[in-house]
């Protein structure tokens, strides 16, 4: 029974010290990424890899996520003679929430474990010792550019998802639910409102924030040569998609009545 108590005890106490160290590089990072030296070169080349080269599968799971809610909300409703609601359906609950969420998720797998194997191969290599000793703070240069990426690029990736997404439902809708496009269009627009892309554009800069943060941290503090950086990898993405999930709903419900 002592033993037991013994072992919840470590992990409280372990739990405690890395939401401590945690924290404390979170504040780090961010009075990193405040103030200058600023490195654009890579802040431009982050921006491209979390932009640009998430697009494709962004694009594809926003497609197909609103073709199979629009199928879905079609034979649900069809059964209380509400299938009219169908457009109302995929356009608030792709721009409120699939599409922050599952573009956060597409993003946590593929670039929350490329930073984590990125910094962490750097720390088992001692290159990072190597940027201190050159005088070169690793926070400005390797964490606050992806910081900034992951704040300013899920955004956007949420907007392609929002319009690929919402095309998706239409395509469906149209050509094999046989509704009248017009009628589709004019019922999306009637009901969606600012508040609901706002909402899905705030999501998405926190979980940018969260992916970026997740994957330095985990490759930062990395140790133990390769075995060491594959968990930092999945730890990565793990943390991330939890935290991605967490602050989904808690943001939610900040933006439940509005």
């Amino acid at each position: 029974m002592i033993r037991f108590i013994q072992k919840i005890g470590q992990l409280f106490l372990g739990f405690l010290a890395t939401t401590g160290k945690l924290t404390l590089f979170t504040f780090q990072s961010l009075s990193a990424g405040l103030r200058p030296p600023y490195y654009p070169r890579q802040i431009l080349r982050q921006l491209s890899d979390i932009g640009y080269y998430s697009l494709p599968v962004v694009g594809l799971t926003a497609m197909f996520t609103g073709m199979v809610l629009a199928l879905q909300s079609y034979t649900g409703f069809s059964r209380f003679s509400a299938s009219g609601a169908v457009a109302t359906v995929v356009v608030l609950s792709v721009t409120r929430e699939l599409a922050p969420v599952l573009a956060g998720l597409m993003v946590a797998g593929r670039i929350g474990a490329a930073m984590a194997a990125e910094i962490g191969t750097m720390r088992v290599t001692e290159q990072i010792d190597a940027l201190s000793m050159l005088s070169t703070n690793p926070l400005k240069y390797l964490v606050a550019p992806r910081l900034i990426a992951g704040v300013t690029m899920l955004p956007l990736l949420v907007i392609v998802a929002d319009i690929i997404g919402v095309f998706g439902g239409y395509l469906v809708s149209i050509y094999k639910l046989g509704f009248n496009p017009g009628h589709y269009l004019k019922q999306t627009f009637d009901y969606l409102k600012a508040i609901d892309v706002i909402s899905g554009l705030v999501k998405a800069a926190v979980f940018g924030f969260f992916i970026a943060l997740m994957g330095c941290y985990q490759g930062y503090h990395s140790k133990g040569g390769a075995q060491g950086v594959g968990m930092a990898t999945t730890n990565a993405v793990v943390s991330a998609s939890i935290l991605i999930l967490l602050f989904n709903y808690l943001l939610t419900a900040i933006f439940f009545d509005k």
